[in-house]
């Protein structure tokens, strides 16, 4: 995992230059700040519309829980970089990569515990079900 986001972190760095090379080979003077505001405003819509026909169509074929375990893990690999980040700025500890890495392979590990017990809970439920019947 840490290997696939430093590749992340090279490829977004690879993209930053190439578009502010097309700002300059054009002659465009967008400052930093426009350029965010271009570029991360283009990137949400179009996230938009490709997650949103996925998401709904998740929560018409009654799969929440996928819909949860995306949401969540957006929020912790958000909440890990910032604890990092603020841990740096503030000097209450030391940046370290690899602490973010163990934080979401904990959550990982949780929500798939999670996952066996809400499956076991609804084999029980249902065979409890069906019993009745």
């Amino acid at each position: 995992m840490a290997e696939f986001l430093y590749k992340l972190v090279e490829l977004t760095a690879i993209i930053h230059n190439r578009i502010l090379d097309l700002n300059n080979g054009f002659e465009q003077s967008f400052t930093d700040k426009e350029l965010h505001f271009l570029v991360l405003g283009l990137l949400g819509i179009v996230a938009v519309f490709i997650i949103h026909p996925i998401f709904t169509w998740l929560a018409r074929n009654e799969h929440t829980i996928v819909i949860t375990f995306i949401y969540v893990f957006t929020l912790m690999i958000v909440l890990a970089f910032a604890i990092e980040i603020g841990q740096g700025l503030t000097g209450t500890g030391v940046m370290e990569f690899a602490d973010i890495v163990y934080g979401i392979a904990g959550f990982l590990i949780a929500f798939l515990i999670f996952l066996l017990i809400r499956g076991l809970f609804k084999l029980l439920t249902g065979a409890i079900k069906k019993h009745r019947k």
